[in-house]
């Protein structure tokens, strides 16, 4: 794919991340000039192997399965907070999923360059988030990857609304079919996931209630509610749910914030908090949640234990459309010999489409963590990934346990 090309009525910008099978494009609408998409672009050739190996035949139909699950899923979602699939296009060479376009970068970044943030900053991105979920439980699907890394502002706004995002692990769940997958990016993944592996249950939805549960955990101390060098331990940990509200860290946070979490991240998926229960708590129905300014300690946290670890290894950082963009309309005001004077930021340029997450399609088994996938934008194996978590929060948790010894 070349900048210029077009296919349909897109016309083709810059590379917004790559792939070992796939590319995903910014793209202009040229029936809407101005409109802006995503185009996730997947080669037809890596669909379907001509190899005699049974290996590369799987693979092979492993990737297609993966590429029309996400597009069933996709399609039947339509929510205010969830990344929308636009359409579906296809020609002899590649298949297109057009999607909506998100700008407003990711969350952590954003909570770092606010001036102040508090628990009800918090608790608004949370319900934001719980909503979506309940409506993705009510179609019938559920997300199985659910963290920070996957929620993107809409756009550059102060009061810009917050997206979920990459369904590339997505399941829809009927009365059918059980969940039996060890899949999820460790640190997120329920005790009952971990207990698949060892081939004890299934699971359900109330995997995403967790997930949601420790992003909220992070969302008010800045690290990670479970942490150890050996992985595990670090299992051992979730499966046990065991999670401390540390002193002093955790000192000036709510009885309320911290109750809600505790009801999410609850061991027993049957006594764990559904989407529509958290909604009704009152740290996000009530007005409990404290307006003491978090900002200082939460975001000299994120930027030790996942800003600083994840920036190096980004493909594609979701806040470079935005630089895309205004060079884009720069150039064409150039183009067009405008001289009056117009801002060069694209806020006047509508902004559609999702952003395949530089981190890629993660679906491995939780120990072994071998995977070949459609959509794995990930130079480092998940191992690797691991390891650079565990070096950038070593000093955190060193002061915790100083902590909980004294």
């Amino acid at each position: 794919m070349t900048t210029g090309r077009t296919v349909a009525h897109y016309e083709f910008k810059e590379v917004l991340g790559t792939g070992a099978f796939s590319e995903v494009r910014l793209a202009e609408n040229q029936r809407n000039p101005g409109v802006f998409v995503a185009i996730k672009c997947i080669r037809k050739k890596f669909l379907s192997n001509s190899q005699s190996t049974g290996d590369a035949t799987r693979e092979a139909l492993s990737r297609k399965e993966a590429l029309e699950n996400e597009i069933e899923v996709l399609r039947r979602l339509q929510h205010p907070n969830i990344v929308q699939l636009i359409e579906v296009l296809e020609d002899d060479e590649c298949y297109y999923l057009v999607m909506e376009l998100v700008t407003g970068g990711e969350l952590f970044d954003r909570i770092v360059q606010k001036g102040s943030y508090t628990e009800r900053d918090a608790s608004s991105l949370i319900k934001q988030v719980l909503l979506a979920t309940e409506y993705m439980h009510s179609r019938g699907v559920v997300h199985r990857d659910l963290k920070p890394e996957n929620l993107l502002y809409y756009s550059q706004e102060e009061d810009s609304k917050i997206m979920i995002s990459d369904f590339g692990l997505s399941q829809i769940e009927t009365n059918e079919t059980h969940m039996a997958t060890a899949c999820g990016t460790p640190g997120y993944v329920a005790p009952e996931v971990l207990c698949v592996q060892d081939g004890k249950t299934t699971y359900g939805k109330e995997v995403d209630c967790w997930a949601i549960g420790v992003i909220a955990y992070i969302l008010l101390c800045g690290y990670p509610p479970f942490y150890d060098e050996n992985d595990h331990e670090l299992f051992r940990q979730i499966r046990q749910a065991e999670y401390e509200f540390d002193s002093p860290y955790w000192d000036n946070i709510s009885d309320s914030a911290k109750d809600f979490i505790r009801h999410l991240m609850e061991k027993d998926p049957k006594k764990r908090y559904s989407c529509m229960q958290a909604l009704q708590h009152p740290w996000i129905a009530s007005n409990t949640a404290l307006d003491r300014d978090l900002h200082p300690f939460v975001s000299e946290q994120l930027r030790k234990n996942f800003i600083a670890v994840q920036r190096w290894k980004k493909a594609y950082n979701a806040t470079a459309v935005v630089h895309i963009l205004r060079r884009l309309q720069l150039n064409k005001d150039r183009n067009s010999g405008s001289r009056r004077g117009q801002s060069s930021s694209p806020a006047h340029i509508h902004l559609q489409a999702d952003i395949w997450r530089p981190e890629g399609y993660h679906h491995k088994k939780i120990n072994s963590l071998p995977h070949l996938d459609l959509f794995n934008y990930t130079p480092d194996s998940s191992h690797q990934r691991i390891e650079q978590q565990r070096n950038s929060i070593k000093d955190t948790n060193t002061k915790r346990q100083r902590n909980l010894s004294n």
